[in-house]
């Protein structure tokens, strides 16, 4: 199933943020979290997961895993397999990010999504058909 829009981890994480400094994006993140036209791929689940355990999120292992269920269960989730990591791996080299950001991009183009909602690349930097939209951006 295409999507538009595809969440990098941080949307995710801030969008359970409980710390005040994080207000304002969680309101945003919590926008594009409501919406329905967006997936994710299993990495930036476990992303979430191991960062969403720590502080200032601070929740708990089976908070977490719901929390996944819950996304896995209403979203398009790509799988990291290895034509993924080869994908992943050209991406890479052609542009010079890290793996980690090259892999995101390899599945935000595998679900058809045109859009990366992150604030973890360039915003307006396009990667072969994968434009990034910093939703924190005024």
């Amino acid at each position: 199933m295409a999507v538009a829009y595809f969440l990098d981890s941080n949307v995710l994480l801030y969008a359970y943020s409980k710390a005040p400094r994080d207000a304002a994006k969680a309101r945003v993140a919590r926008e594009w979290l409501a919406r329905e036209d967006w997936g994710v791929s299993v990495q930036v689940l476990q992303e979430f997961y191991a960062n969403v355990l720590r502080s200032p999120h601070d929740l708990s292992h089976e908070d977490a895993a719901a929390m996944i269920d819950e996304i896995a269960d209403s979203r398009p989730v790509s799988a990291v397999d290895l034509p993924l990591l080869r994908q992943a791996l050209q991406v890479k080299a052609r542009y010079g990010i890290s793996y980690w950001d090259a892999a995101v991009i390899a599945a935000a183009r595998r679900l058809g999504a045109g859009l990366l909602v992150s604030e973890d690349l360039s915003h307006g930097q396009d990667y072969g058909g994968v434009r990034v939209l910093n939703p924190f951006v005024a």
